[in-house]
């Protein structure tokens, strides 16, 4: 590790109200002042222009106390640290984390209550967070709000989604900001909205783009002990202010002395690659606390799973959710059961003959038959398994053919019953050798009242992929808070969902063919999506032709999504028999890597397009992804990026002459062609269609 680590300390008399913080490449200058009231106020330029207005900053206690005006500057502490770090997995091997930083220890004039503010500047943004340091003795104490904002230069273009406190599976709404309006989208998206009071608020991350072309986006890092922040939206006069989640009686964070806030970050740069390819959310995450990482390791799975979402098959073994939920009394399989013992052996000798790492089983485990919208705390035990799920064979048949198992615990909500039960489910794992666990939220959280963006589950998230840490096990959460780059401080926290996934294309109008152009800037900034692509039998209709849902991409599309949707937990999401159908295509999910050393986004537009480069981690091979949205696309791209004196084979999967995402999807042709780092190659992406290509070192 190389490291720079410089402190300068500088005393300031309290006449001084104002300071100056820039970039390292000097592109960036946050000021900081305290206004004639005393409140801080800070103000934003990126090459000499105004990106971000004088904007408010403070937090409000609970007691009365304001945190936001009446302060006085003690002194400033300003440094500098360069330093590369080694992720155990991600997109690069090495991972520079390089910033200014000023500390402003605030002091008001009257109460003698002291709080810093902690600014860091990047060459791609400015985060900051308020900092409450410990004075004699403990001090407990409860936010009741902050008085953050963004106060933005103009009517930009704005990718939103609603401000619902309990989910973030929608679709991406592209309008001026003064458009927002969560009255006007279209609800019939495949889930209700939960919690949304306002019909001007919004979730983070919030993607911008301005009249001159300057990329925005607003965001946060290191949410730990605190709720999430939303923002209301002030369509008159272009301003954002922060709203974090309430707890069950309306309070938002408890805390004591000391303690700090998540980082609130904004990121700025006239070239949207700096936005998509930026590692500031995850640099401002505390680094890995887990000493030995050995058994962390990327996984690339099948399962049982998008049978049920497809309706062939069922979670729940009585195959009605209106079934009793008692094994006292008779249950009789509806022999529509996914998770039976015959047919996880089917999906493991598909894992073991095509070289995959796991296998997911959903609806293994008693209570599928009343598990949803019923309040009930005791739904799952975690631990038994239906009659026909046989957990001791599907164990040896695993160990057998060298696939490991992955385990899946559904908690509908209940929090608590899913914590009483955790050591003796992952005393359950380890037992039968499953390495990883997919969890589950779905519903409204029990303890009635509590929101999965608030505080209490904001922890109860970070516990479970601590005591997964603390037995070597990995964690893949759904329907969780969105992260904000805590896998690299436990970087067993392997993959999240906490956005919409590929399922909804199953039963619901679908995701928009632009949405995989929009998470790279949005939930995938805070880490790694379980999006669960690679669907070959795009439309809905071959399983039952009165269906009319689909997937809203191109097959090519699917398989470019492993490359632009970075995971190190890949899910080969289809059914095995539709692989079978189409060997050749199935091969790049069979070849392209999840660990990488390189990662260079070669062009980029949210909402519109992105191609993306990946060099495998431990080979000389290139992987490529490219995607675009409902707009048919024609690029060249130089192969620069190749290693010098090296000779490749490229084969390329794109989208055939007449493919469409609506009208012929599963158009498609592969070809090869021999590439050094001087050749081109042009692209001709379908409407809603993708190119992906694997450049296998030949000498």
């Amino acid at each position: 590790m190389n490291k720079l680590f410089v402190i300068l300390f500088c005393f300031v008399f309290a006449c001084v109200n104002a300071q100056q913080l820039k970039s390292p490449s000097k592109d960036i200058v946050v000021d900081f002042s305290l206004g004639d009231q005393g409140e801080p106020t800070y103000h934003i330029t990126y090459k000499g222009k105004e990106v971000l207005k004088p904007s408010k900053m403070g937090v409000l206690l609970k007691d009365g106390n304001t945190l936001n005006k009446n302060f006085r500057i003690l002194n400033v502490e300003t440094s500098a640290f360069d330093e590369n770090w080694t992720p155990v997995l991600g997109e690069e091997a090495v991972i520079r984390n390089h910033y200014n930083q000023m500390t402003m220890h605030l002091e008001q004039k009257e109460s003698d209550q002291k709080m810093d503010i902690v600014f860091r500047v990047y060459d791609e943004g400015v985060a900051f967070r308020y900092e409450f340091p410990f004075e004699n003795k403990a001090h407990y104490f409860i936010i009741s709000d902050e008085t953050t904002e963004f106060n933005l230069t103009g009517n930009h273009k704005t990718f939103w989604l609603p401000g619902d406190y309990d989910s973030q599976e929608y679709n991406y709404n592209e309008t001026k900001f003064s458009e927002i309006d969560i009255s006007k989208i279209d609800r019939n998206n495949g889930i209700a909205l939960q919690s949304v009071e306002s019909n001007y608020r919004v979730q983070t991350p919030l993607m911008l783009k301005s009249d001159n072309n300057l990329y925005l986006n607003i965001f946060e890092a290191a949410v730990t002990n605190y709720p999430v922040m939303h923002l209301d939206v002030d369509t008159a006069n272009f301003t954002l202010a922060s709203n974090l989640v309430p707890n069950a009686i309306g309070d938002k964070a408890y805390l004591r002395t000391p303690s700090t806030t998540p980082w609130r970050t904004f990121m700025v740069s006239d070239d949207a690659r700096d936005i998509v390819g930026s590692k500031m959310i995850l640099n401002l995450n505390e680094p890995n606390k887990i000493e030995d990482t050995s058994w962390i390791k990327p996984m690339k799975y099948i399962g049982i799973w998008w049978e049920m979402h497809v309706g062939i098959a069922t979670w729940d073994y009585a195959g009605s959710q209106n079934a009793q939920n008692s094994l006292t009394k008779e249950l009789l399989p509806s022999g529509k059961h996914g998770a039976t013992t015959e047919n996880t052996k089917r999906y493991i000798d598909f894992a073991a003959k095509h070289g995959f790492d796991g296998v997911l089983v959903e609806g293994w485990n008693v209570g599928w038959e009343d598990w949803f919208g019923n309040w009930k705390e005791d739904v799952f035990d975690f631990l038994t398994p239906y009659p026909d799920f046989d957990i001791e064979e599907v164990h040896r048949y695993a160990k057998s053919k060298g696939v490991k198992m992955i385990m899946h615990h559904e908690t509908s909500g209940s929090v608590g019953n899913y914590e009483r039960h955790l050591d003796r489910a992952m005393d359950l794992m380890k037992k039968y050798d499953y390495p990883a666990v997919k969890t589950g939220y779905v519903g409204r959280i029990i303890p009635r009242g509590e929101y999965h963006d608030g505080q209490a589950m904001v922890n109860h998230f970070n516990f479970v992929a601590e005591r997964m840490a603390d037995n070597q096990l990995m964690v893949n959460s759904h329907e969780s808070t969105r992260p904000t780059g805590y896998h690299r401080t436990y970087p067993n926290y392997i993959a999240a969902e906490a956005a919409r996934g590929n399922e909804f294309n199953a039963w619901s109008n679908g995701n928009l063919p632009s949405h995989e152009t929009v998470l790279p800037f949005t939930r995938l900034l805070g880490g790694p999506m379980d999006y669960t692509p690679g669907i070959f039998e795009i439309k809905m209709s071959a399983y039952d032709p009165t269906k009319t849902e689909q997937v809203h991409t191109t097959l090519a599309k699917q398989l470019a999504l492993y490359v632009t949707l970075y995971s190190p937990l890949q899910m080969a999401a289809d059914l095995p028999e539709n692989y079978e159908k189409h060997l050749d295509a199935f091969q790049f999910i069979k070849d392209v890597p999840l660990d990488w050393q390189i990662s260079k986004y070669l062009e980029a537009e949210p909402g519109d397009y992105l191609t993306v480069v990946r060099k495998d981690k431990n080979s000389e091979n290139w992987f490529l992804g490219a995607i675009t949205d409902e707009n048919p696309r024609k690029t060249e791209i130089p192969l620069d990026f190749l290693s010098p004196n090296k000779t490749y084979k490229a084969t390329i999967y794109q989208d055939g002459k007449d493919a469409h995402w609506e009208k012929n999807p599963k158009s498609y042709t592969i070809k090869t062609e021999t590439v050094t780092n001087k050749s081109k190659l042009k692209l001709t992406l379908a409407t809603g269609g993708g190119t992906a290509i694997s450049f296998m070192a030949i000498n």
